[in-house]
């Protein structure tokens, strides 16, 4: 078993830590509200400690899982970030959704202190990460990989390596890309059901076994119908996740009107009221108008 690092316990990395925790594995954790990583202690064991550098000193695998770029930056670099503690020969797995841009920065910073670096988003959402069962993609050097792969496995139900640094984070991109679209239409189908005044949960099981099924259908169809979405995926995220896509299309030439638009569409839940919704939510603008 490893000797591990935890740094943010936030929705996502409070039970991915547990996990690792659990599977045998040595955790201390940080995080920058000090009771949350003491409630941790007390529920899985392991140790916190007052700094991200003390936490990932004498550790073989650091794990991040924080907000943005800026966060990364702020917990990784300086004299109480991460690298200041970490060991020659270490392996830092960043399981933030955060840019392409800040994981090969990051990733170059690394490698000048003889600290491997592996971008690694997940998806899967709260539920998976509770159970375990995430989909992390990575993207980093096949040797480091290769080391890190059975530690991240007691989080994750698939775990692979997309390509050199960046390509965890451009992967996770396509991820969220899909979903915009996906929760649009499911939006606009569970919304047309309902005022051509289906059974909306006999329409949902029906098609849910043909080809408009789909992850999203599978778990958040029948709560769409009920107008519940305090849970979940915030809509706060999905926004900084989406401007993530939008800005690298910018760079690449992808075009993405359908998920700038539903970009848009998140804003207008936002200006109601819905910033910590479930991504759901956009069915609310087409049932409330």
């Amino acid at each position: 078993m490893a000797i591990c690092a935890f740094i943010g316990l936030g929705v996502m990395g409070y039970p991915m830590a547990g996990h690792l925790q659990k599977a045998g594995h040595d955790v201390t954790v940080y995080n920058r509200t000090a009771a949350k990583a003491e409630k941790w202690v007390s529920e899985f064991g392991g140790s916190s400690a007052p700094t991200p550098a003390e936490a990932a000193k004498g550790a073989e695998f650091v794990f991040s899982c924080v907000g943005n770029d800026d966060d990364l930056r702020s917990v990784m670099l300086g004299d109480g970030g991460m690298f200041a503690g970490m060991d020659t020969g270490s392996v830092l797995i960043d399981n933030t959704t955060a840019s392409a841009d800040v994981a090969r920065e990051l990733y170059a910073a690394a490698k000048d202190m003889g600290i491997s670096f592996i971008d690694a988003p997940v998806s899967g959402g709260q539920a998976g990460a509770e159970n375990g069962v995430l989909t992390v993609m990575c993207g980093g050097d096949q040797d480091a990989f290769d080391r890190a792969a059975p530690v991240i496995d007691a989080f994750a139900k698939s775990c692979k390596l997309m390509g050199e640094s960046g390509s965890g984070q451009l992967t996770k991109m396509v991820n969220q890309i899909c979903i915009a679209g996906l929760v649009q239409g499911l939006s606009e189908g569970v919304n047309f059901g309902v005022k051509a005044g289906l059974d909306m949960e006999k329409v949902l099981d029906v098609i849910s076994k043909g080809a408009a099924g789909s992850w999203q259908m599978e778990n958040r169809g029948s709560t769409m119908v009920e107008n519940k979405f305090d849970f979940g995926f915030a809509v706060d995220w999905m926004r900084k996740d989406l401007g993530i896509c939008l800005e690298e299309s910018k760079r690449n030439g992808a075009r993405l009107p359908v998920t700038a638009l539903v970009d848009q569409f998140y804003a207008q839940v936002q200006e109601r009221g819905g910033n910590r919704w479930d991504t759901s939510s956009l069915i609310d603008l087409l049932a409330r108008g």
